[in-house]
């Protein structure tokens, strides 16, 4: 009976030590964040209205002004000089002609071959096609590619690279496989296929003659009259022994300057207020196919910046009420980001406060959904967080603290390998922070059957869930703008390369 009142006693001190250890301000504040609110934003931002806010076009402008007029109206500060917008422009990279013709096989674009590099030819081009199969010094060795087209096998590995390493080497471009299975390809060739008519988004550059022809390993295995089996073989002992091709090629450019903008609204901090938060999301999407759906990516990434409007409109009614933050916050939505990540990379390269002065950022990226590894599970209350611990140990362990007394989420770290096959860490804007050595998390409910697809809509949207999600990201947030000291950056950074 004694140990039981012990017991008893012992675990009452440890709810009361719980609920002291609870800031009640930042429980006031985060109660605003509500469902309501959340579904009325996310039902306007991915509306038919916003023609799935493709980046550079009129929905995405669209959406850039709701966003502005939102953090007027809850009293935030436009940081760009008084501005809300950071306003630069993108190249619109246009192909009028693109041809390879592999021996007497002409091959058919977005169908046969999907083309994934560079160049503006006058006239077309003979060159021999060679195997090489994997890009290493022995294969190199064995393999002559100088001026010419190069076979590469880069299952696994990383193109950049690769296509990198050949024209070092002297190639004159590749035909390349990057993955197996002919269904895999097909869906690559599909997603070009529909969205071949707009042109690709990038930074302007000059024009390189790196003409990058991408195939299925059934593709490529046809075009040098082997088995895919017999080709892998070659790739890892000798390539010379398949057979060289010829090959005929042109690529023809077109290209037009387009306008776009990032959105941020900022929050001065009071003793720490040069130190900054950044708390992000992409409020682009992928527009209307080429079949006239609007895609109005709800989830993808609608969940996340109507999460951050409503965390940064609990920050604002905070300080209306007396409770600045001492660390000063910028609400950041990027745009470009389904073409590359290039919002947050302008940001990173044209920042508006020094990185250095940077001291996180949380990143919000699809938050409103559960996803197959969940959707038939008994506990659906989940969030995957990605990147918490890589470069700061003290991040994670303070997400976790925050999850434990206010939420009570299940964080999810199976997306953190740095082996993920799937490489979301890669995937969305906290990427750009964290190559410059900022400590980050990027909060996601993984993917789903609507995952860019125009079926991505808000009638399917979780909005219980994505609350409490956006709660504790709230909560994080607030204790990561109130600390006494910034987290340490005392990790390595052993993921700089997409």
């Amino acid at each position: 009976m004694k140990k039981r009142y012990l017991l008893a006693g012992a675990m009452a001190f440890m709810m009361s030590w719980q609920v002291s250890a609870q800031d009640a301000t930042a429980i006031k504040y985060a109660s605003t964040i509500t469902e309501a609110d959340l579904e009325e934003y996310l039902t306007f931002l991915a509306s038919d209205e916003m023609e799935g806010r493709e980046t550079g076009e009129k929905g995405q402008k669209m959406a850039a002004e709701y966003l502005v007029n939102f953090y007027k109206e809850i009293g935030l500060d436009g940081p760009v000089d008084g501005d809300y917008l950071q306003k630069f422009e993108l190249a619109n990279v246009k192909w009028g002609d693109i041809s390879l013709k592999i021996g007497n096989q002409k091959l058919t674009n977005n169908e046969d071959f999907v083309f994934i590099g560079d160049g503006n030819m006058r006239r077309s081009e003979k060159k021999d096609l060679v195997f090489l199969g994997l890009a290493n010094e022995e294969n190199l060795s064995k393999v002559d590619v100088k001026d010419k087209l190069v076979g590469i096998w880069a299952i696994g590995g990383r193109a950049q690279n690769v296509i990198q390493d050949i024209m070092d080497a002297g190639a004159a471009g590749a035909v390349i496989v990057t993955m197996e299975g002919q269904a895999n390809f097909d869906r690559i060739a599909n997603r070009y296929k529909a969205l071949s008519g707009r042109g690709r988004l990038g930074f302007d550059s000059e024009d390189k003659q790196q003409p990058v022809f991408m195939v299925s390993s059934n593709k490529m295995a046809e075009i040098f009259d082997s088995s895919v089996e017999e080709l892998k073989e070659a790739a890892k002992n000798d390539p010379s022994v398949i057979k060289s091709q010829k090959a005929t090629f042109q690529v023809k450019k077109n290209k037009e300057m387009v306008g776009t903008e990032n959105v941020m609204a900022y929050l001065e901090g009071t003793d720490k207020k040069e130190e900054v938060l950044v708390i992000s999301s992409h409020y682009d999407h992928i527009g209307i196919d080429s079949q006239g759906r609007i895609n109005n990516g709800a989830d993808d990434d609608g969940s996340g910046t109507v999460s951050v409007m409503e965390i940064a409109q609990a920050f604002a009614k905070a300080a209306e009420d007396g409770h600045r933050p001492r660390r000063s916050i910028l609400f950041l939505n990027v745009t470009g980001e389904e073409k590359g990540l290039l919002g947050s990379q302008y940001y990173a390269e044209n920042p508006i406060f020094p990185l250095e002065n940077t001291v996180n950022n949380i990143n919000i990226d699809m938050v409103g959904r559960i996803d197959y590894e969940y959707q038939d599970a008994e506990d659906q209350d989940y969030v995957y967080v990605i990147g918490s611990e890589m470069l700061s140990s003290h991040l994670k362990t303070i997400n976790e603290y925050n999850n434990i007394t206010y939420t009570g989420l299940k964080l999810d770290y199976r997306y953190d390998a740095e082996d993920d096959p799937n490489r979301f860490y890669y995937r969305s804007d906290h990427y750009n922070f964290a190559k410059h050595n900022i400590p980050v998390i990027f909060f996601f409910n993984g993917v789903h059957d609507d995952y860019h697809q125009h079926t991505d809509t808000v009638d399917k949207i979780e909005f219980p869930l994505m609350t409490k999600r956006a709660r504790l990201i709230f909560h994080t947030s607030w204790d990561l703008a109130n600390r006494d000291e910034r987290t340490p950056v005392d990790g390595t950074n052993t993921r700089t390369d997409r």
